[in-house]
């Protein structure tokens, strides 16, 4: 059904043009009718239950997202500002400890994200953490609400409307342009309610993705007509066609609530995106590690070329690291870029390093995953990037080289060896490698084990812990350092007080 659908939202953006901007505004004032009047609905507060998931930290990559239970969810829009606070409590619950995104989660944690005009935060506790890159979705959002979307596109100068048959029912996908970016299509059913809004947004390893709410079961609410089920998609059908994001079974809507309003804190005001930074150490001859912010890379220097360890985050991370290699190393090309696991904040980065002629070094279940989506050429029309830009040179038979991991891989010059091997016995991720480089005796892991700060507290042992304490002593490795992908640099020793020697 998603499939499907996809395939007709674009039919109705294709043929919209046949139906005239009268046309939409006619079905949309019935559908405002029939919702309670959108033009009269200044703000609205709705809460239930249900589940949420983590995008991007899937156990495999054509498995869904990881999912977690909603305990409490509250939500507030206020559409005049506009601005919008989420409260949520989030716990494991009863599903299956798989993926990553805090998988598994200890315990209720509680979650407070608002957005107000152009700006969005976090609360955390009593302290706001500015969310500068999330404002623009969190923004769009208010807008993909089912009286939101009526409100946008009445204002809006270039909605269109098409009716057409879907799965034998009729209905109208009505299309306009959101905050001057964003392509926003819903459809309004025979009941004149808005039942699918969708969108695309930009993503570092899927590019277009859907974003896309479903609305059903409406209840009157105080003359309001307002869906008791609110359930979300953000992925790429080509994968899988759910990617469900999230799901809530409302309970109660106040229509007209009186919200307060959202002071936007000054350092939020202040926010921007932060700039990409790199701290460099060597941690032996010819090799580095790359750090700075929450995801580092290692490089390693061969006879007559580079090998990366991880292109985490996106890629401005990525360049900034290639910047980086090139300083230590400006006469020798970097070959290979190992990738760890397929998670999206681990894999962001690849893209760059591809367009570069880099060799993808990854674990043999992650091949049709990239070669298929992350890493198609083809134009990303919402976050361009230098793979997409450069598509007519990777046209052809010109496509990314890759080699595959199923059992011990080394990359070699004949003197210095850098060892992958897969992880056995893992729930984080289906095709997770680790680094080791026997010479130096340094054990490179993403995910596994964050070595804390100098002085730290130590963190408790974990499952992915103590599973990467099985495969060392599996694979026989004589580790001397651990180097995390997240976190520092310990000892083994360190590690081992950690975990035992069991």
């Amino acid at each position: 059904m998603a499939k499907n659908w996809c395939v007709l939202i674009i039919a109705g953006i294709l043929f919209g043009g046949a139906a005239s901007a009268q046309d939409a505004r006619t079905v949309l004032r019935a559908a405002s009718q029939a919702m309670g009047d959108a033009s009269r609905l200044e703000s609205i507060q709705y809460s239930g239950t249900g589940w949420m998931a983590a995008v991007g930290q899937s156990y495999s990559p054509d498995e869904d997202w990881p999912r977690f239970e909603v305990t409490a969810y509250t939500r507030t829009i206020d559409y005049d500002v506009p601005s919008s606070r989420e409260e949520l409590t989030r716990r494991q619950g009863n599903y299956p400890p798989r993926g990553g995104g805090g998988t598994p989660l200890q315990g209720d944690q509680r979650q407070v994200l608002l957005t107000s005009g152009r700006y969005a935060w976090n609360m955390n506790g009593d302290v706001a953490a500015p969310q500068p890159a999330a404002a623009e979705v969190r923004q769009i959002d208010i807008w993909m609400s089912p009286h939101g979307f009526l409100k946008a596109a009445l204002e809006a100068d270039d909605a269109t409307a098409v009716a057409l048959k879907l799965e034998g029912r009729d209905m109208t996908i009505v299309s306009f342009t959101a905050i001057d970016k964003f392509r926003v299509n819903g459809t309004i059913n025979e009941d004149n309610h808005v039942e699918r809004v969708q969108t695309w947004i930009a993503n570092p390893v899927l590019g277009d993705t859907i974003y896309d709410h479903r609305f059903t079961d409406y209840k009157d609410f105080g003359g309001v007509m307002f869906p008791t089920v609110l359930h979300t998609h953000q992925g790429d059908p080509r994968i899988n066609a759910g990617h469900n994001l999230m799901e809530i079974r409302v309970t109660n809507v106040q229509p007209n609530v009186d919200a307060p309003a959202l002071a936007v804190p000054d350092d939020v005001r202040r926010a921007t995106v932060p700039a990409v930074t790199v701290e460099s150490n060597q941690l032996a001859n010819g090799v580095w590690r790359i750090a700075g912010g929450s995801h580092h890379s290692v490089a390693v220097e061969f006879r007559d070329f580079v090998a990366v360890v991880e292109a985490p985050q996106n890629e401005a991370r990525s360049l900034a690291v290639i910047a980086e290699v090139r300083r230590f190393v400006p006469s020798k090309p970097i070959r290979y870029v190992v990738n760890t696991h397929h998670h999206f904040d681990h894999s962001g980065g690849l893209r760059t390093y591809v367009a570069q002629s880099a060799t993808v070094v990854t674990h043999q279940g992650n091949r049709d995953f990239y070669s298929d989506v992350s890493f198609h050429p083809g134009t990303r029309t919402m976050g361009p990037d230098i793979l997409s830009s450069r598509m007519p040179w990777f046209g052809g038979n010109r496509v990314p080289t890759f080699e595959v991991v199923g059992a011990k891989y080394v990359i070699s010059d004949g003197v210095r060896t850098l060892d992958l091997y897969p992880v056995q016995g893992l729930d984080h991720a289906a095709g997770m490698l680790i680094a080791y480089l026997p010479t130096e005796r340094i054990l490179i892991n993403a995910d596994l084990y964050s070595p804390p700060a100098p002085g730290a507290q130590a963190p408790a042992a974990n499952a992915n812990m103590r599973s990467l304490a099985a495969n060392i002593r599996r694979l026989n490795l004589n580790v001397d350092r651990h180097v995390g992908i997240h976190g520092g640099v310990a000892s083994h020793q360190d590690f081992l007080g950690i975990v035992g020697n069991q």
